[in-house]
């Protein structure tokens, strides 16, 4: 079996290491007239336009991390105008700016994404519900509108796919995430792949914060036959990817006909480009990936590998997190709203409360078939901290069995910081920047090589979940690529033999730093 063969992953893995890996081409350049069209439209299918309320809601953001059993269950119903705003507050265009110096607009999604090339895509299989019939639809965020690409219950195949998980059995409603593989790749070339996941995952904290401020349970499920998906949504796999299922609402069995056709629907899809980048690389390690049948899915998932823990050698700070009343600050959908990369950072520092805030409510249980036990995690967390009221200066991991932070080394990282994130600015003026690194042998020696795939899903979710945290509280965050063998031998001995999965910087924003300037009302609304 393909995924068995983890000698896949160390290929594409190294081969995309920054700076040399084979898979990248350091002479590729990419500038503004390669940039592709950043929607999916079917040509021959009308959209219908979703009923669309921006009310923020009684949930604050940093309320919206924290899966509440309390909150989830069976009694409430799913409808269009629910959904319509879970999938506005994870993908939808929040913001229309435009560049000051070039005039050139460009539509801003809900979710952080690499380049601001919007390469993930949002998919809705579900039975009859209130305002909508059952049946395969694509969601485009342009209007945002609805095309019907099947009519009738197909829940039963999404069952089948993800060899009869739970989850996927009771929802009401079955969201899927794919990733079109040319626009980003255009940009990153083969390391498009990594970035699938890391921005899935930043889209996916939003649908999975906006379910629980709608009081409905939802999870990651990245167990799946891979093809039946594909077949399902008629994506055509040289261009278009299967990510991850989001099964949302509880109660309801998925009671569509087995019998129900799977016949190539072959609808056509306005081209994204004059030439398409192809990268058969991203291919190869997607397929290498795969799951094959129902029984090999369910034998996929499981308990994480056990990550011992290392005794502490340096000193150990307690976090000291926001409680209670505290969290309750903006609305999860006024700081979604609100919420960008930031370009620029002061030298301004944080409370050690907010950052001890971004990382204990953002690294709180995030619902996935890849991590069982609940609470499990994939990532192990470290810091460069440079401007963090009441904490030293220097290298941190996060003892996340205790909530301690342990001091690894002492000393002003800014410049070391900077060169680790790429030689940019970002890192190197932040206040802190945290790091998500893997183990990878043990996750791929449990889960295969679609361990690699969930190793990123499970840092960028958290990592998503750090952008809401930290615009919660009003200060900003960027997340960034970085020099995958420097970031662990810098906080090697602990870190040694890990993998870099993602990367963010937190800080305050610099006042006047963004070349965006609201468009106007015209091109805001077309």
């Amino acid at each position: 079996m393909l995924n068995s063969d983890r000698q896949a992953t160390w290929d594409y893995h190294n081969g995309t290491k920054h700076p040399g890996g084979a898979l990248l081409d350091e002479t590729w350049e990419f500038n503004i007239s390669m940039r592709p069209f950043l929607f999916k439209v079917y040509s021959d299918l009308a959209p219908t336009a979703l009923p669309l309320d921006t009310t923020p809601g009684s949930t604050s953001a940093l309320q919206a991390l924290v899966i509440d059993g309390s909150e989830s269950g069976t009694d409430r119903q799913l409808d269009l105008e629910i959904l319509t705003r879970i999938f506005y507050y994870s993908a939808g265009i929040t913001k229309v700016l435009r560049r000051r110096e070039t005039g050139r607009t460009i539509e801003f999604r809900a979710y952080a994404c690499t380049g601001a090339l919007f390469h993930i895509e949002l998919y809705l299989v579900c039975g009859d519900i209130g305002g909508l019939a059952a049946g395969v639809y694509h969601l485009d965020p342009q209007g945002p509108s609805i095309r019907q690409l099947r009519a009738g219950d197909y829940r039963r195949v999404l069952v089948e796919a993800s060899g009869y998980e739970p989850n996927v059995e009771q929802a009401q409603a079955i969201l899927v995430a794919t990733d079109v593989i040319a626009r980003n790749a255009v940009k990153y070339q083969a390391r498009e792949y990594r970035h699938a996941f890391w921005d899935g995952g930043t889209m996916l904290a939003n649908t999975l914060a906006s379910a629980v401020a709608h009081h409905l349970s939802a999870r990651v499920v990245a167990g799946f036959i891979d093809s039946m998906v594909s077949r399902l949504l008629d994506l055509d796999p040289q261009r278009e990817l299967a990510l991850a299922l989001v099964p949302i609402g509880a109660g309801a069995i998925a009671a569509g006909a087995p019998g129900l056709p799977l016949d190539p629907l072959n609808l056509k899809v306005q081209p994204i480009a004059d030439h398409e980048v192809d990268v058969p690389a991203i291919r190869a390690m997607h397929e290498a990936s795969m799951l094959p049948g129902s029984a090999s899915v369910a034998a996929w998932r499981g308990t994480v590998p056990p990550r011992p823990s290392l005794p502490p050698q340096g000193q150990l700070i307690p976090l000291q997190p926001l409680t209670g009343d505290a969290l309750a600050t903006a609305s999860l959908e006024e700081v979604i709203v609100r919420r960008g990369s930031t370009r620029a950072f002061t030298h301004d520092s944080l409370t050690f409360e907010q950052l001890s805030t971004v990382l204990y409510q953002s690294l709180q249980e995030v619902p996935a078939d890849f991590l069982e036990p609940a609470g499990m995690t994939l990532n192990d967390i470290y810091l460069t901290v440079h401007a963090i009221d009441g904490l030293e200066p220097g290298a941190y991991v996060l003892r996340r069995e205790t909530w301690e932070l342990e001091l690894l080394k002492a000393g002003d990282f800014r410049e070391t910081s900077g060169y680790l994130g790429l030689k940019q600015d970002l890192p190197l003026d932040a206040s802190v920047n945290i790091f998500f690194l893997a183990n990878l042998p043990p996750i791929l020696e449990r889960f295969g090589n679609r361990g690699y795939r969930v190793a990123q899903l499970d840092a960028s979710i958290a990592g998503g979940r750090m952008y809401l945290a930290s615009y919660g509280q009003r200060f900003g965050a960027s997340a960034l690529t970085f020099y995958d063998d420097a970031v662990t031998d810098f906080f090697s001995p602990h870190a040694s033999g890990k993998s870099v999965m993602f990367m963010i910087a937190l800080g305050h924003k610099a006042k006047g730093a963004i070349g965006w300037v609201r468009a106007d009302q015209k091109v805001a609304e077309r």
